[in-house]
């Protein structure tokens, strides 16, 4: 249930559609659904203007498969996160419809057209082909919360020339989420290239004195660049939301 769909509701029954009694028993779920090992937040779409999102890792085939069922009910737009191939190949067996992303480890189902919400663009950068699953996670979240994305992969600062040749589509984009690993340098150069606001997301990829993406994660917090705002290591999803919140203004 979102805001469109509770507006509708109301109206039919104002207009004499569907009797109170009905309209009560489809608000029944309206504030969660309890599976008995879930709660599935159905009221969220209208506080955040987005549905509850499913985070696969952590999670059984039939868990996931039994929260999406629940979402799928209600036509409401379906995205798990952190999903590997192979629990993609259960979770398939126990529902139908699901649309497989493999770079970007997820796995989205549409109920409902995804309604353009974006004023601009959102462009999703990346430092090195290691990167593209958590790039690929914040596109995905972006794209289904109704913005147009846009990437640039494989542009990191050890070779700084291909990220210059691409300044005219920095300045076009509203919103920039940059991501990488290892020293994390490249949201400090993108933030100093641009006027817009850089969500910068660090990855776990790296060698031994990375600590799995803690230097990185620093590396951004202490960024003497500007307009930089910074997200959990490998949260690509984190990143598209506040990148859609932000591209929403």
């Amino acid at each position: 249930m979102d805001a469109e769909l509770l507006t509708k509701l109301l109206e039919r029954v104002r207009g004499g559609k569907i009797t109170v009694e009905r309209a009560l028993e489809r608000l029944r779920h309206l504030p969660f659904e309890d599976l008995g090992f879930a709660k599935v937040d159905h009221h969220r779409a209208i506080r955040q203007g987005f549905p509850e999102v499913i985070m696969g890792e952590g999670k059984a085939a039939t868990e996931i498969a039994a929260i999406a069922r629940a979402m799928q009910k209600r036509r409401v737009n379906v995205l798990i996160t952190r999903l590997s191939s192979e629990k993609m190949s259960a979770v398939r067996k126990q529902i139908r419809g699901l649309r497989y992303h493999p770079g970007a480890r997820a796995a989205t189902w549409v109920g409902k057209l995804i309604r353009m919400r974006g004023r601009g663009l959102i462009l999703v950068i990346c430092a090195g082909t290691s990167d593209i699953p958590v790039a690929e996670e914040a596109a995905l979240t972006g794209e289904m919360m109704g913005n147009r994305v846009e990437r640039l992969f494989d542009v990191g600062v050890a070779g700084i020339h291909r990220l210059l040749e691409n300044h005219d589509r920095l300045s076009s984009a509203s919103v920039l989420v940059v991501v990488a690993g290892m020293e994390g340098a490249l949201p400090s150069v993108v933030a100093g290239l641009v006027d817009k606001p850089v969500i910068a997301v660090p990855t776990s990829v790296g060698y031994g004195a990375s600590f799995q993406g803690v230097s990185a994660l620093l590396g951004m917090l202490n960024s003497c660049a500007a307009g930089v705002t910074v997200v959990n290591i490998d949260n690509g999803f984190g990143a598209g939301f506040a990148a859609s919140l932000i591209n929403r203004v």
